[in-house]
């Protein structure tokens, strides 16, 4: 029987997480807490029983720096990793580099809110999740996708609204519902997928 296993990871604690800062694009790494984090997620599939046949990563070290901790510790370096700046964390435009307290003073909750966590309400000069959704999607149904359905089991380390786009279609998350949903770092996500590639069962490793 194919296992079409697909395991979902935020990356683990960045500096600007650390910091309470909008990253978006900007190329930080882990704290040692967010390598504590990612290698704590690769113990955990190996305490599962998990290995996998290939990976995927964003073009952002702080996802790479994570997903080279987690195959260190499942054993598994030799894997092919495919990196693709369509895993990105979304582009959080002006806002990169502000503090997020601080934004909220200056443009009040509500509005911070609605940048960070609606649908299709994009910060000034940056993606709206609604973007992200554009381009990691269809990276996820030809490149991963495809693989999982061919029995290939897969990683993905990448970012929170990254991963939040994949998230939403795989779970049939609605614009209103997606609100709501915060993946925390270095946590998996193990999917099992049906061949139509609808989701057989999901379960998250929480530490």
């Amino acid at each position: 029987m194919t296992e079409r296993l697909l395991v979902l990871v935020r990356h683990g604690q960045s500096e600007w997480n650390r910091k309470n800062l909008f990253t978006g694009w900007r190329d930080v790494d882990l704290t040692e807490q967010g390598v504590k984090e990612a290698r704590a997620a690769g113990r955990r599939l190996k305490a599962e029983g998990f290995t996998f046949d290939v990976a995927f990563t964003s073009a952002l070290r702080r996802a790479q720096h994570s997903l080279d901790l987690i195959l260190e510790e499942l054993g598994r370096t030799k894997i092919p990793v495919f990196k693709d700046q369509a895993l990105n964390e979304r582009d959080y435009g002006d806002l990169v580099g502000l503090n997020k307290d601080d934004a909220r003073r200056k443009w009040g909750e509500q509005q911070v809110h609605l940048w960070r966590r609606s649908y299709d309400v994009a910060p000034p000069g940056g993606e709206s999740l609604k973007d992200t959704l554009a381009r990691a999607l269809p990276y996820y149904v030809t490149e991963i996708l495809p693989r999982v359905l061919r029995g290939e089991r897969v990683l993905v380390s990448a970012h929170g609204n990254s991963l939040r786009a994949l998230v939403m279609v795989l779970d049939r998350h609605t614009p209103d519902s997606i609100t709501r949903l915060n993946l925390d770092t270095g946590v998996p996500i193990v999917y099992r997928l049906n061949a139509d590639s609808t989701v057989a069962s999901r379960r998250d490793l929480a530490a």
